[in-house]
């Protein structure tokens, strides 16, 4: 392949490639006897390896640090790789299509980009006007578009938020709105929010958990400081609990 052929088959431009000469990350190929690069299907695929891993953010020294450690491999291997790259990227673009999808069918304010899993469960909530209730509704949509979710989780999230009685835990969590931090009912409205969450939803939590990095304090500055202190001591209690189950 000449030097225009193998950017179009990978999908990057001719002064990249030149450039991957220049700074050492893709080796000169053999050239030709009128002086054309020849370039083979084993460049090919270590320039799509170069495209894939500077998609993924990486600099040019941790590629050439990446591409040192797959020298020693065989070539069906980087191929099987990129195969398995390829198809995770399909993946994702046929679930983002499927949420533009929801959205384009909606009206104007009507649809957000939630799993049909989720939809399920928020369907099951009684309305209510508390904005505590609002909230969480908002950190499970973020959880879910982050896809940390499951299914699995959502469906043993369904008693829980069929129960009218939890409209009246979060009523509660509304009242400390303007309340200390070291409000006597922060404890007990704690505590009563982990005993109303049911076992399966433990035994259904990730082993790595279901929250993003940051979450937890983005959470928390959202609420007002009492609020935000029974959401940690849940939160605390959650994980313990989850920690229990896994043992």
């Amino acid at each position: 392949m000449r030097i225009g052929e193998i950017a179009a088959v990978v999908g990057v431009t001719t002064r990249a490639i030149r450039h991957y000469h220049h700074v050492g990350l893709l080796p000169e190929p053999e050239r030709r006897p009128n002086g054309y690069r020849a370039y083979s299907v084993r460049d090919a695929v270590l320039l799509a390896r170069v495209r894939r891993l500077t998609e993924l953010g990486l600099s040019l020294d941790e590629v050439r640090d990446v591409l040192a450690d797959d020298a020693g491999r065989e070539l069906a291997d980087v191929l099987e790789e990129l195969d398995a790259d390829l198809a995770r990227q399909e993946a994702e673009i046929v679930e983002r299509r499927r949420r533009l999808a929801v959205l384009l069918a909606a009206g104007p304010g009507e649809g957000e980009p939630l799993s049909p899993a989720l939809a399920e469960l928020l369907a099951k909530a009684p309305p209510t006007a508390s904005p505590t209730a609002a909230m969480d509704r908002e950190h499970l949509t973020l959880i879910d578009a982050a896809g940390t979710g499951g299914q699995e989780l959502y469906a043993a999230l369904g008693p829980l938020a069929a129960d009218p009685a939890v409209l009246v835990l979060y009523e509660r969590l509304d009242e400390l709105a303007d309340a200390a931090v070291d409000d006597p009912r922060i404890p007990p409205l704690a505590a009563e929010l982990v005993a109303a969450v049911p076992d399966e939803v433990f035994a259904a939590i990730p082993s790595d958990g279901v929250v993003v990095p940051g979450f937890k304090e983005a959470l928390l500055a959202e609420y007002a400081p009492a609020q935000a202190e029974v959401v940690r001591l849940v939160m605390e209690a959650f994980m313990e609990k989850g920690r229990g189950g896994a043992r």
